[in-house]
């Protein structure tokens, strides 16, 4: 039953049911001062609850009312022993959890396949990485997860570590054996960070991949706007009592959180832990019955591929969340970019991504029978389309080696830099961060020593046409470099 209130959307209401006179920001006052064209467009429902940390309201940095209890009710319903609000989306959660735990001069154990929220964290915190190559999947040209057994050879290799994350599940919807991975850990007393970004729906159901809370991990940033019913920016960091000092991850968020918080943002995310607490079983089940139809139908269609369990029995493959449809497009003879083109052109879809081989789509509770048709007569069209196209020979996906790294990629990132062609760079230090995708896998991080073998890897693939990204120069005939320091002479 407590699962039910709505601590703070409910005194939100009252508050704006009072309708106090306002002399405070945000300067609009409920509107009125705002460009009525946008005024008309929002409505006066969300503006008049468009607020900031008054008394009445209680303040994000140091809850002791309707946001401490939305808080305290969440942390139930994840099962974590301390849930914390983001407005900073899933980055900034993901940020706190690292700087919350590693030191200038720590060790971290990552997937090398981190989002660029984890390195721009660790550039932060002045920590080294230590990297596990994730597993590549050469058919797909995509990238899982970490498996127990790389995890354990990390640990081995550097038990001094201050902390190691793990991306469950990822992008694809693929998880490891994450349960394992966190007992590995704790054997060693390493905390487990976990980016759960695309796992706010997993706790509610139990033919999905286990959730970070589940799984016995000690934090999880959380994003519950991605698939979870909350507006964009909105996210939560779970938390577990033990190998992490909560009251410094209460500090590090305050100083990572706007102190203008919106409190409609904030109010869509207790709305969406009722939801998902009350409904959420029942709303993924739903999504899950639509994504496997349309898994089905999909896999009738010639030369398209939609990815389902049959890819699960390895140790990076342990399991995965139907509701995500991976629709490999390879055999069509066209990449996914101009998949996704040809969808929006069409059809007037947008799916969630797109890369060389693949395109993207999440199923929620949000979708009907009726746009699942929509999506597979559109696929249905577009092979008919490209029948006459004969599949070329793609280039193969494969792994560059990590380099190694010679300073903290903050030291790097904020050195005094020269900009030197890319063929006469093997042997510096790169400050930028260079990557292909697919797989989505840094190539260069700032601090690692540039090889003659890495920067072969990255004509080759210019030269088969994968996007390599990050630099400055767009063109990658240069890149930054730590610049050398000359003797000055009298």
């Amino acid at each position: 039953m407590r699962q039910m209130k709505t601590p703070l959307f409910s005194g939100l209401l009252e508050h704006a049911n009072r309708n106090p006179i306002q002399f405070h920001i945000p300067g609009h006052k409920k509107g009125m001062g705002m460009n009525p064209a946008f005024r008309e467009f929002i409505g006066e429902n969300a503006l008049s609850i468009d607020l900031i940390n008054i008394a009445p309201l209680d303040d994000l940095h140091h809850p002791k009312a309707m946001i401490k209890e939305a808080q305290e009710l969440a942390a139930e319903a994840f099962g974590a022993d301390h849930t914390f609000f983001s407005v900073q989306g899933t980055s900034g959660a993901i940020m706190a959890m690292i700087m919350a735990t590693c030191s200038p001069g720590d060790k971290i154990i990552v997937p090398r396949n981190v989002h660029k929220s984890i390195m721009s964290a660790i550039i932060f915190a002045g920590a080294y990485p230590i990297f596990i190559h994730p597993v590549m999947d050469e058919k797909l040209g995509i990238s899982h997860g970490i498996t127990v057994k790389s995890v354990q050879k990390a640990l081995e290799a550097h038990p001094d570590a201050a902390a190691l994350l793990v991306i469950n599940p990822t992008y694809f919807g693929i998880a490891g054996n994450l349960r394992e991975i966190v007992r590995t850990a704790h054997n060693y007393e390493i905390p487990v960070l976990v980016d759960e970004a695309h796992g706010v729906h997993i706790a509610f159901h139990e033919d999905l991949p286990i959730s970070a809370m589940q799984a016995g991990a000690d934090m999880a940033a959380t994003s519950v706007h991605k698939l979870g019913g909350s507006l964009t920016q909105t996210s939560i960091l779970n938390v577990r009592e033990g190998l992490v000092d909560v009251d410094r991850v209460k500090t590090v968020l305050s100083m990572l959180t706007t102190t203008s918080t919106s409190y409609i943002l904030l109010a869509s995310l207790d709305m969406a832990r009722q939801h998902l607490s009350l409904n959420g079983r029942q709303m993924t089940e739903r999504a899950m019955q639509l994504a496997e139809k349309a898994r089905e139908m999909i896999n009738e269609i010639p030369r398209i591929y939609c990815v389902g369990r049959e890819i699960l029995g390895k140790p990076a493959t342990y399991a995965m969340d139907p509701t995500k449809l991976l629709i490999h497009v390879r055999d069509l003879g066209i990449t996914g970019w101009e998949v996704e083109n040809w969808l929006r052109d069409k059809y007037q879809i947008e799916v969630e991504m797109s890369d060389l081989y693949n395109i993207l789509c999440f199923v929620t509770a949000g979708d009907s029978e009726e746009t699942i048709q929509i999506l597979v007569n559109a696929l249905r069209d577009l092979a008919v389309e490209f029948a006459h196209v004969q599949a070329e020979e793609q280039p193969t996906i494969s792994l560059p080696e990590i380099p190694v790294l010679s300073s903290t990629p903050r030291d790097a990132f904020y050195a005094p830099t020269e900009t030197i062609p890319l063929t006469e760079a093997a042997g510096r230090v790169i400050t930028e961060f260079i990557m292909v995708y697919p797989p989505g896998i840094p190539i260069f991080l700032p601090g690692e020593v540039i090889t003659e073998e890495n920067i072969a890897y990255i004509q080759e693939n210019i030269r088969v046409g994968l996007p390599v990204q990050g630099p400055e120069d767009e063109s990658l005939k240069t890149i930054k470099v730590v610049k050398r320091q000359t003797a000055i002479s009298g």
